[in-house]
């Protein structure tokens, strides 16, 4: 496509293929007739547009400049196309297993099923991995200052690049062949709690015809929100709005065991009495956002060494670190905590058992987490006979350290214990214990992660042969992997000294290489098939062939019409295949103990169970298959239209065991090895749950369907400036899981487009984006997903806006601010595990109103 019909949006706009700022990769040389090739992701040859059979949309510098974000994650949980399973930060709790990480999902089908790029190569994964099993790219090892684009394939790819590519490929492209030096600093914070945000970066480069260095650095860091500075939606006693009263019955003061009877302490607060039970909410203790701070470190080299060789580097690092924490730690009975009945605070006056206490004195549980990633690529490219090559190197290493130090609130059973025999420790009453007290009783932890990366891959792509008066193009090339993952928790955790908090552990490695082959053959000035197929061969699980189909037919010289169907597959991660003993908490109603919901009985309080997870040596990999067929209309230098219908069906995909089926089917049997009791206090038939026994399998299956849309309109040049325009929609009209339709179900709604509108007259610049997220039903259970109807969570629409100043061509001015009209998330009633608050945490950000300011300096 020429120049003239190249589009830039604005704010966070996700352009259409034809505005895609990869056009700017493409400079005509002198002679007219040479026009420079690109390559573009989600196909391996090169071409000289990049208008092909995929949709791809791209975020260039510009876009990301303009969206007054300075993280990946924050950019690119706008998009339309990213759906359930993008997570980051936001949110994070000591229960969470891969803290301090952010992550992308394409078309709401986990993050495990997006695969993330860097300049179309693979990076060493979070050695944490998410939900327990699921790795994944931690995209906040990534500076936004170091990248020139990031290009979006919307469909599956495995043909291509292997494992992962399920739902579409992120690929992150980083700025090279920069010369001059750029500075930058932004200042921002919300309007409402105390959060502030500070950026600085600086990028440095020099070269010539045959060679060029280019250094970048970034700095990011992040203050904190508590739940305590949320309002409505840092409690987790929802009931004022509407909603459910998700307290907590390990409270402070909490409840005992004597004499085979469970009561409540007699200094209890009346409004925290529920029966036996004294609630305590969680809420403000939790973080809303933690702090965080990111250092990041860059070079990017080529050099020239003959006419037709060139040698290449890529090296950097990053050093994140981040917090993590939650309410003070919760005791059940199973922590088999007695208080003798002479201690001198006992008001019962007999031996009793804790059952529900919390050691608020002790004070929040805390982590802090510390990552440091490291990549070096190393390679050569040149080209012979018309055909381009490329063999390099790759290794990278992501280390993660989480600890929590004895003033973070870590108690130690077996300490907290010897404390009460001694009578020093009062757990009656909401005592706030003396701090040596608590110095007795806590605790240090540490846990450690690491995953490794080493790899070798060489390409070759040019002109097969002529085909009538069409030349076929090819790509060929190998890949050879080795990876490995380690991630293991304090040994306290082991020796079940530790309660209240997951815990994970997992090691495994293994080594895999694959061939490829890529053909584009035009069988007419207006029609061109490309075939690709792709063999992977793993150590560990076996082997598997995935090809796929495009056709593209251009009907006019400004109307063309495309359609691919391709195969994939997922190969079990590292952490679900050398997954150990690792513990979950899930908060549900032990309703075999509940049967009438009576609130004198402790059992029918919503608690935070613990569900404990192994591996398993027998998983598959997963397989899919993607179609789509769409158009793209250049209406004319000022207007185009792209359309497309797409299809992803993934089966034998990994998951967990739907907890409530293991509980439905073990639990009712006080014998059961699965669903683990304690002993039954007299009269009850089955004691307090204590542990229930659950796996990853091949049993799941999922399948996402929709229309995307998307227009940009230049309106040309007048006394009133130059306004481009554009439009970004995602409609899903299918969403399943199991055979079970979630459309429009909690957390995943059928709509989300982005509108933004960019103006620019002489020295001056604006910016405004309209983000909106349709409504969709509020949570009912899986089983309830297709016959209840429950209350609907509004949509939500959401302002961003930009004014910029150039003063002079080197220095440029920004002031803005996302969310300017300081919306709440709609009203959510939870999911009463994961969302507490009053909203969906996954779909909708509470921080509010967000105001910064920027000063960029070229020379």
């Amino acid at each position: 496509m020429k120049s003239r019909f190249r589009f830039s949006l604005c704010a966070v706009a996700i352009t259409s293929v034809l505005s895609s700022p990869a056009v700017l990769a493409q400079q005509q040389d002198t002679d007219a007739e040479s026009v420079e090739r690109i390559q573009v992701t989600g196909s391996r040859i090169n071409r000289t547009d990049i208008e092909g059979a995929s949709p791809i949309t791209v975020i260039d510098r510009d876009l990301i400049d303009s969206s007054g974000y300075k993280n990946l994650q924050q950019l690119l949980e706008r998009m339309p196309s990213a759906g359930v399973g993008t997570f980051s930060t936001r949110g994070n709790s000591q229960d969470s297993t891969a803290n301090g990480g952010a992550a992308v999902s394409l078309r709401g089908l986990g993050s495990d099923a997006t695969l993330v790029l860097i300049n179309g190569r693979r990076v060493a994964v979070s050695s944490f991995a998410e939900g327990v099993a699921n790795s994944f790219v931690d995209i906040n090892s990534i500076p936004v200052a170091a990248i020139e684009r990031v290009e979006i394939l919307k469909d599956g790819a495995s043909a291509i690049y292997g494992s992962d590519a399920v739902a579409g490929v992120v690929n992150i492209i980083l700025r090279d062949d920069f010369e001059g030096t750029e500075l930058t600093a932004s200042y921002g914070g919300t309007t409402g709690p105390s959060y502030d945000e500070t950026n600085v970066s600086a990028v440095w480069g020099t070269g010539d015809m045959d060679s060029n260095t280019t250094i970048i650095f970034d700095y990011f860091n992040n203050s904190s929100i508590m739940g305590a500075e949320m309002g409505r939606f840092g409690t987790a006693d929802q009931s004022p709005w509407g909603g459910n009263d998700f307290r907590s019955s390990r409270g402070f003061p909490g409840n005992y065991v004597v004499n085979g009877e469970v009561v409540v302490d007699p200094d209890c607060p009346e409004d925290s009495t529920f029966g036996v039970s004294c609630v305590y909410d969680y809420g403000p203790a939790t973080m809303t956002i933690p702090e965080s701070e990111r250092v990041g470190a860059m070079l990017l080299a080529h050099q020239r060494l003959t006419n037709n060789v060139e040698a290449y580097l890529e090296f950097n690092v990053q050093h994140n670190r981040s917090k993590a924490g939650g309410a003070a730690t919760p005791l059940d009975a199973d922590a088999g905590l007695t208080v003798p009945g002479d201690h001198p605070d006992n008001p019962f006056g007999e031996d009793l058992l804790i059952n529900r206490h919390r050691t608020v004195d002790a004070g929040p549980r805390v982590w802090s987490i510390e990552s440091d990633t490291l990549r070096l690529v190393a390679g050569l490219r040149g080209d012979i006979n018309f055909w381009n090559w490329d063999l390099s190197f790759q290794k990278g290493r992501n280390s993660a350290l989480q600890t929590g130090s004895r003033d973070q609130g870590w108690v130690r059973t077996d300490l907290l214990q010897e404390e009460i025999n001694a009578g020093r420790y009062n757990p009656f009453g909401g005592t706030i214990n003396s701090p040596e007290v608590i110095d007795a009783i806590t605790t240090s932890l540490v846990r450690r992660g690491k995953s490794h990366i080493t790899a070798v891959d060489g390409s070759i792509a040019g002109d097969a042969f002529e085909l009538g008066d069409h030349t076929v193009k090819m790509a060929a090339g190998f890949e050879y992997r080795e990876e490995d993952v380690f991630d293991q928790p304090d040994d306290q955790f082991q020796r079940g000294l530790i309660f209240g908090t997951e815990s994970v552990q997992a090691e495994a490695k293994r080594d895999q290489w694959a061939a490829y082959a890529e053909f584009l053959v035009p069988l007419s000035d207006a029609f061109e098939v490309s075939v690709a197929g792709r063999y992977d061969d793993y150590s560990d699980f076996g082997s598997t062939f995935n090809p796929q189909f495009k056709v593209q037919y251009r009907a006019t010289d400004d109307l063309r019409f495309r359609a691919a169907y391709g195969e994939g597959f997922r190969a079990p991660s590292l952490a679900q295949i050398g997954l150990g003993p690792s513990q979950v908490s899930q908060f549900f109603v032990d309703t075999y103990r509940c049967p009438d919901g009576d609130p004198n009985n402790p059992a029918c309080g919503s608690t935070d169970y613990t569900i404990v997870f192994s591996g398993n040596d027998d998983l598959e990999a997963e397989e899919s298959e993607s179609w789509n067929i769409g158009g793209v209309w250049q209406v004319n230098e000022a207007l185009d239209l792209t359309v497309d219908y797409w299809s992803i069906t993934q089966d034998n995909k990994i998951d967990r065991n739907d907890f409530e089926t293991v509980y439905n089917e073990n639990c009712n049997d006080q014998n059961s090895t699965v669903c683990v009791r304690l002993p039954a206090n007299p009269g009850d038939e089955l004691g307090e749950l204590s542990t229930l026994f659950n796996s990853y399998v091949n049993i799941s299956s999922q399948e996402a369907a929709g229309i995307d849309f998307s227009t940009s309109y230049r309106l040309p040049a007048n006394d009133y400036g130059d306004f481009r325009f554009g439009f970004d929609w995602s409609w899903m009209t299918t969403f399943e899981r199991n055979g079970i339709d979630y459309l429009g179900e909690y957390n995943y709604p059928e709509h989300r487009w982005i509108a933004s509108t960019d103006w620019t007259r002489d020295r001056w610049g604006a910016t405004l984006s309209v983000s909106y997220i349709g409504e969709f039903q509020d949570y009912k259970s899986p089983q309830d997903v297709e016959t209840t109807t429950v209350r609907d969570i509004s949509a939500q629409a959401l302002l961003d806006l930009q004014f910029r100043f150039d003063v002079n061509q080197s220095l440029r001015l920004s002031v803005g601010g996302t969310n300017i009209l300081d919306e709440d998330p709609p009203f959510a009633i939870g999911d009463g595990d994961g969302d507490l608050y009053g909203y969906a945490s996954g779909v909708h950000n509470p921080r509010g109103r967000f105001l910064y300011a920027r000063v960029n300096y070229s020379f």
